[in-house]
């Protein structure tokens, strides 16, 4: 290594004294659990490469490095378990968590390190360029959990198998026997909604079921969405028997649309979400949805930030935990093939 070539990390200093990077920060963070002659190895190879610390690593943060954590919108059911995922995750590791709400004013990144942070989780958050090279320049590292567009490569981010999570939906519904199947999601552009519509397409495809372009209606991530999506769907000469819905809340508003109709879930209309968060169990009847593992997702979040606050290489920049269908009393047959 060549001092002044670029800004020593810690696994630079790790490589040179042949010990882990958790030794060299045990070190530089001024932990009593550590050998006196690995100490002395480690601290004479910090001065040779003229490492400098962060500005922002105050001795009083060092035992429990600080994450700001932001998400967009209201603080709903798939936010909140995301965030107890993060939450727990801390708590194992010894980090500090800060919950805000994005906010993009000038100079905000540079305020976060002022205010001691050493890392930033997105929860569906949409960062643009500009945004991210503030926080290159702040030195902040940046993951994004869920991320609504494609992450810029400087990027590191946490998701699930969402076309895995569309295709399981629809195939469920098939094999119930339903062929006239409708999608209503989220934002059209957004990563998580296109990969759900394109498993859900794939699986009407195996099929040979058609999808009718009035069959899929983007829209938000919300009830509304659902109530708005359904009304139309039901309206339609020919309306769906089945609707997969691309998250939990999209889901419920299907269903009082179906019910404003004097329409009953699942006998005239089979309904499947996405998420499995805590709406789900406590629908009428309780929700058919897809399992992403919002907490896993949310401690692996948290677990990348505090790798790469300790200079730690990160092998995938994107991450993605397994979905899983789960069955409960929202689908049934449609009614001509009970």
């Amino acid at each position: 290594m060549r001092p002044n070539a670029r800004r020593t990390t810690l696994a630079d200093i790790a490589q040179a004294a042949g010990v882990s990077v958790a030794t060299v920060s045990k070190v530089v963070n001024g932990r009593g659990d550590v050998a006196p002659h690995t100490r002395s190895r480690v601290q004479e190879l910090l001065r040779q490469h003229d490492y400098l610390a962060p500005v922002f690593r105050h001795t009083e943060a060092a035992e429990s490095p600080t994450v700001e954590v932001q998400f967009q919108g209201g603080l709903k059911s798939y936010v909140a378990a995301t965030l107890e995922g993060i939450i727990d995750s801390a708590a194992e590791s010894g980090a500090s968590v800060v919950i805000s709400k994005a906010s993009h004013a000038p100079h905000w990144a540079r305020d976060l390190v002022s205010a001691g942070r050493r890392a930033v989780i997105a929860v569906t958050s949409g960062y643009t360029t500009a945004h991210m090279d503030e926080l290159a320049r702040s030195g902040l590292p940046l993951v994004v959990l869920d991320p609504l567009h494609l992450p810029d490569s400087r990027v590191h981010s946490v998701g699930s198998t969402n076309f895995g999570g569309g295709l399981a939906a629809t195939r469920h519904l098939l094999s119930l026997g339903h062929r006239r199947i409708a999608y209503i999601g989220g934002p059209a552009m957004a990563m998580a909604n296109q990969a759900r519509v394109h498993g859900y397409r794939a699986a009407m495809e195996e099929e040979g079921a058609q999808v009718p372009d009035a069959y899929v209606r983007p829209g938000d991530f919300t009830y509304e969405t659902g109530l708005l999506g359904a009304t139309v769907l039901l309206g339609l000469h020919e309306p769906p028997t089945a609707i997969f819905a691309g998250n939990d809340e999209i889901a419920l508003g299907a269903i009082e649309a179906a019910r404003t109709r004097g329409l009953r879930v699942p006998e005239d209309l089979s309904v499947v979400g996405f998420d499995d968060t805590s709406l789900a169990q406590m629908a009428s009847p309780p929700l058919t949805t897809v399992r992403q593992p919002l907490r896993e997702m949310g401690g692996a979040a948290l677990r990348t930030a505090l790798r790469l606050v300790n200079g730690e290489k990160v092998e995938s920049h994107h991450i993605e935990l397994a979905t899983e269908l789960v069955v409960r009393a929202s689908t049934a047959p449609p009614r001509d093939r009970l």
